[in-house]
């Protein structure tokens, strides 16, 4: 996966790239376990598409030190 800086260059450092790709693969399947037990549990699919979308909208970015 490419993953962007700011300034839309693609991070270049191989350790970093590493560790983005380790946390991405481990949301999706966190994500996708919840997903599966919401939906077994008789949880609506677009109502839990629209929740996890609105976690994910409400994530907070680190303040600048």
């Amino acid at each position: 996966m490419i993953w962007p800086q700011p300034d839309g260059d693609p991070v270049s450092c191989r350790e970093k790239i590493e560790i983005l790709d380790e946390n991405f693969d481990e949301l999706r399947h966190v994500m996708q376990d919840a997903f599966e037990d919401a939906l077994l549990m008789g949880v609506d699919e677009a109502a839990m598409r629209a929740l996890i979308g609105q976690l994910v909208a409400g994530l907070k970015a680190p303040r600048n030190r």
